[in-house]
C-alpha cells in the first residue's frame, strides 16, 4: 500500500496533466484557425474588391466589350481610379464586399500609383502600416504606367473569435473543471482511505496488545492450579482463582469499550436521565484514581466552585466521562502527573468543567482530529499509552447526548486543558 499508494496518486496527476495540456493545446490551435480562417476571408474579399473596381471602372467606360480579352486589354492600358472614382465610392464598394464574406470589422484602405504616390486613402490609414497591410494589383500588367495597387488593412478582433468559439472553450472549462474536482476528490478519498487503513492496523494492534495481557496472565493462572502444589493450598487456589476473575473483568471491559463504540455509531445508548450532583460523582472518580495517581507520583486538586452543580444526566455515563478526561490526563503526562479539575458556573446558568493537565500537549492537527473514533495522539517518547483510541470520541457523544458541548485548549509540551459545557437541565 505505501508504493501502491503514491504511484496512483503520480499517474493521476500526470493524467489530469496530459488532459489539460491537451485541452489547451486544442483551444490554441482552433483560435489559429478562425484566424487562418479569417485571413482567407481577407484574401478572398481583396481579390473581390479589386474585381468590383474593376468592373465599376469598365461600366463607366462608353466603350462595349464583347470578350475578355478586349476587357482585359482596355484595363491593362488604361486602367486607373483617378478621375473614375472618389474616396466614398471605393470605401462603399470594399465595405459592401467585406459585408458579403460576413467581415463586419472596421477597415482601412489606400491605393498607390507605380511611383508609390497615394492616390486615394481612408482617414485613419497611416503609411507606417502598410508593411503589414494585404496588397492586390488593380491590374494584371505589372509593367504598365496606370498600375495602381490596392492596400487593405482589417485589424482582426480577438475578441471576436472568442465569441465565436464561446460555447466550445465554455464547455471545455466546464469538462476540465470536472476532471480536476474528480481527481481532487480521488485523492482525498484515497488519503481518507490510508488514514483508515492505518487506523484500523493501530486499533487491530492495540486491541491484541490489550487482550493478550489477560489472556497470559489466565494462562498462567490456569498452569498453576493444576499444579500438586498448588491444588492442596487453599489460599493459593483463592488468590489464582481471584486473578483469573480480575482479568476476566478486564477482557470484558475492552470488549464492552468496543461494543459501546459500535452502539454509539449506531445511536443505540439510551440514557437514563436522573438529577445528579456532579460534585458528588466527581469526588467518586476523584477517590478511585487518587491511588493510580499516587503511584505516579502526581496530584489531583479539585476546585469544586460551582453554585449550581445539579444536572439532569446519566450517573454511568457522566461518571464515565469523567474518569476518561482524567485517566487521559495521567496517561499522557511524561512526568508526574499535576491535575486540576475545576467546575463553575457560566453566565447563562450552564455547569463548565475544567480538566488542565501538564502533560505532552497536543499539536493543532491533533487537536482537530481528537474527537475521531479510534485516533490515537503521537506520544513522542511515551511508549506505555495503551487504549483503542475510543475514549474521548465516546466523551465527546455522551456529551452531545447530554445535549452540551467540548472544547479542548492545548500546547505541545504545556499540557491540555478540555472544557465541558453541560446545561443544568437537559430536555430530550
Amino acid at each position: 500500500m505505501k508504493r501502491v499508494f503514491p504511484l496512483i496518486v503520480v499517474l493521476i496527476t500526470l493524467s489530469v496533466v496530459g488532459i489539460l495540456l491537451i485541452q489547451m493545446s486544442w483551444i490554441r490551435n482552433a483560435i489559429q484557425l478562425k484566424h487562418d480562417e479569417f485571413q482567407r476571408e481577407v484574401e478572398l474579399s481583396l481579390k473581390k474588391s479589386a474585381e468590383e473596381i474593376q468592373n465599376h471602372f469598365l461600366a463607366k467606360q462608353s466603350t462595349i466589350f464583347f470578350d475578355k480579352v478586349s476587357k482585359q486589354h482596355e484595363l491593362e492600358s488604361r486602367f486607373t481610379t483617378q478621375g473614375f472614382f472618389t474616396r466614398d465610392e471605393l470605401k462603399k464598394i470594399i465595405e459592401g464586399v467585406l459585408i458579403e464574406n460576413n467581415i463586419k470589422q472596421p477597415f482601412e484602405f489606400c491605393i498607390e500609383d507605380i511611383f508609390k504616390n497615394t492616390v486615394f486613402s481612408s482617414d485613419g490609414f497611416k503609411m507606417q502600416d502598410i508593411s503589414s497591410a494585404n496588397t492586390i494589383s488593380l491590374t494584371g500588367d505589372q509593367s504598365s504606367v496606370h498600375q495602381e495597387t490596392l492596400f487593405l488593412i482589417i485589424p482582426e478582433d480577438r475578441g471576436v473569435v472568442i465569441k465565436q468559439m464561446w460555447s466550445i472553450i465554455l464547455a471545455s472549462i466546464l469538462f476540465t473543471s470536472i476532471i480536476i474536482l474528480a481527481f481532487a476528490v480521488t485523492v482525498r478519498t484515497l488519503f481518507n482511505q490510508k488514514k483508515l487503513s492505518e487506523i484500523k492496523s493501530d486499533f487491530i494492534n492495540n486491541m491484541t496488545h490489550e487482550l493478550k495481557t489477560p489472556l497470559a496472565t489466565i494462562s498462567l493462572a490456569i498452569d498453576a492450579l493444576t499444579n500438586e502444589k498448588v491444588i492442596h493450598d487453599a489460599d493459593k487456589i483463592k488468590i489464582y482463582s481471584s486473578m483469573i476473575k480480575e482479568e476476566n473483568k478486564r477482557m470484558n471491559k475492552q470488549v464492552e469499550k468496543i461494543l459501546q463504540a459500535a452502539r454509539l455509531e449506531k445511536e443505540e445508548i439510551k440514557l437514563n436521565l436522573q438529577q445528579l450532583d456532579t460534585h458528588q460523582v466527581i469526588q467518586k472518580v476523584a477517590d478511585n484514581l487518587a491511588l493510580q495517581i499516587q503511584e505516579k507520583n502526581g496530584g489531583l486538586e479539585l476546585r469544586l466552585n460551582a453554585t449550581n452543580h445539579i444536572i439532569e444526566a446519566d450517573e454511568v455515563h457522566f461518571s464515565n466521562i469523567i474518569f476518561n478526561l482524567l485517566d487521559n490526563a495521567m496517561k499522557y503526562s511524561e512526568k508526574a502527573p499535576q491535575i486540576i479539575l475545576e467546575t463553575l458556573n457560566t453566565g447563562n446558568g450552564m455547569l463548565s468543567i475544567k480538566v488542565k493537565d501538564n502533560g505532552i500537549g497536543m499539536d493543532s492537527e491533533t487537536v482537530s482530529r481528537i474527537f475521531e473514533k479510534f485516533y490515537r495522539a503521537h506520544t513522542g517518547n511515551l511508549h506505555n499509552v495503551k487504549g483503542f483510541g475510543l475514549g474521548l470520541s465516546y466523551v465527546k457523544a455522551i456529551v452531545d447526548a447530554h445535549g452540551g458541548k467540548i472544547r479542548v485548549e492545548s500546547t505541545p509540551g504545556k499540557g491540555s486543558i478540555f472544557t465541558l459545557i453541560l446545561p443544568p437541565e437537559f430536555k430530550q
